[in-house]
């Protein structure tokens, strides 16, 4: 597999250096300080978890938990800094980046959304911060990067989804040689989670105990997206996680257009997940096989007409267990049913979104927009306990300032209503969770 990664960017970089190629982006470089940009992205987050059915987060002497109320507050700002390139055949660049959380409010009683890490004493972090940076190379329109960095591939994805983001060290090669194809092929050797300050600080698979494993070890991963037509794309996405299992993913995303203000989108996503026989995983229906193996798939259809956009959707798990992620990143995860609480990808289960958006900016309000959407699930294999189901409802609001000084200042609202029934509540709690963030990103450089 890897003499085949290495061979397809060779030949890409082949085809784009060749006699009949175009002018590439290092030919345009203009220099490492003339193409720098600075970059700061101040973030606010509220979170509030208030679990049901006597879930919580703090267990008490004896059983049971102290508490089923989780709340917390803080701010964040990120500093990424990149360098362009210097100019000649091969052209040279450094990436920085710098980032920090402080805690405005929650104790010890209503811990565990996961915006801060805890101390010694079981108390979230005051504050938290840590820094990295990573070189890079460019060949024409081929591009490596080596050093801590956030990646977007299917089958390897950092997250961003609370006050600080995950951080990936390793290296990553990407090509964009030819028109409409871009290829990617990176090893990755540690994974810092959103508060995990060191560099390998996220836990492998949980154990019989509930305890997490070892943290991530070395994972490859291979890309491929090509542009068939304006309308029509697609993608291959491959990752060998040491110890832990290799994983494929396809994605097919074609847009029909009608006229000038109606269109249809059809949006495929597969995943294949091949691992051995682990007895340090749960085995999570009791039959033995405590196996990774296991295949996702969802389809879904969007029809905009104006503005508004009405989506339905289906998603099937099957396999030896639930589909696994977060030792290669907790945003690992590109379905359409992987929403705010629940990703819908239990063993076996299957699941059905129904959604709606509206942009405000038909209506003289641009930047504001509002969405909502209800997914329920069924089908779930347990643990003897019988048919697991659960179900989702989901409301946001955004507003983004669209000119002034304080223009992309950006706030977000969102609120999701969980529930599962008996038979599952022993795999996910019932919960209503209230979000508020406020963004602001600016260009310094």
């Amino acid at each position: 597999m890897r003499v085949m990664k290495w061979s397809m960017i060779a030949l890409a970089v082949s085809a784009g250096t060749s006699q009949f190629a175009m002018a590439s982006s290092q030919d345009e470089s203009k220099g490492f300080f003339e193409d720098q940009s600075l970059k700061a992205k101040t973030r606010f987050e509220y979170m509030n978890r208030d679990y049901k059915n006597g879930a919580g987060n703090i267990a008490k002497p004896g059983g049971g938990f102290k508490s089923g109320y989780r709340q917390d507050s803080g701010l964040s700002e990120l500093l990424t800094y990149e360098s362009g390139f210097t100019q000649g055949t091969v052209g040279f660049g450094l990436d920085a980046m710098a980032m920090g959380s402080v805690k405005l409010d929650g104790g010890s009683g209503r811990r565990g959304n996961g915006l801060f890490a805890n101390d010694s004493d079981g108390n979230p972090e005051q504050s938290q911060g840590k820094v990295g940076g990573a070189v890079k190379l460019r060949l024409s329109d081929t591009v490596l990067k080596h050093g801590q960095q956030f990646v977007a591939s299917p089958v390897f994805a950092t997250d961003d989804s609370r006050l600080l983001p995950e951080v990936a060290t390793g290296t990553l090669i990407t090509s964009k040689e030819i028109k409409g194809l871009e290829l990617s092929a990176g090893r990755f050797t540690s994974l810092s989670k959103q508060t995990g300050m060191g560099r390998d600080s996220i836990g492998g698979l949980a154990d019989e105990n509930g305890n997490g494993g070892k943290g991530l070890t070395n994972i490859n991963i291979f890309g491929a997206s090509y542009s068939f037509t304006d309308n029509f794309t697609g993608a291959l996405a491959a990752s060998d996680a040491d110890d832990y299992f290799k994983k494929y993913y396809v994605n097919l995303n074609y847009t029909l257009p009608i006229n000038d203000d109606q269109s249809l989108n059809i949006d495929f996503n597969g995943y294949k997940t091949k691992g051995e026989s682990r007895g340090d995983l749960v085995d999570a229906i009791g039959d033995g096989t405590q196996g990774v193996d296991n295949n996702l798939w969802s389809l879904a259809a969007a029809y905009s007409i104006g503005a508004h956009k009405f989506t339905i959707a289906h998603q099937r798990s099957s396999g030896d267990n639930a589909y696994y992620y977060g030792v290669d990143g907790n945003g690992t995860i590109f379905v359409a049913n992987s929403i705010q609480i629940s990703d819908f990808v239990g063993r076996d289960e299957r699941s059905w979104q129904a959604r709606y958006d509206l942009n405000m900016k038909s209506y003289g309000i641009p930047g504001l927009s509002f969405m909502t959407r209800y997914v329920m699930g069924d089908n779930i294999t347990t643990n003897g306990l019988g048919e697991g189901k659960e179900n989702e409802w989901n409301v946001e609001s955004k507003y983004v300032l669209q000119e002034g000084p304080a223009k992309d200042l950006s706030f977000r609202v969102r609120f999701a209503n969980y529930r599962s029934n008996g038979a599952y509540s022993g795999y996910s709690s019932d919960v209503y969770d209230t979000r508020v963030i406020v963004e602001y990103p600016l260009s310094i450089l």
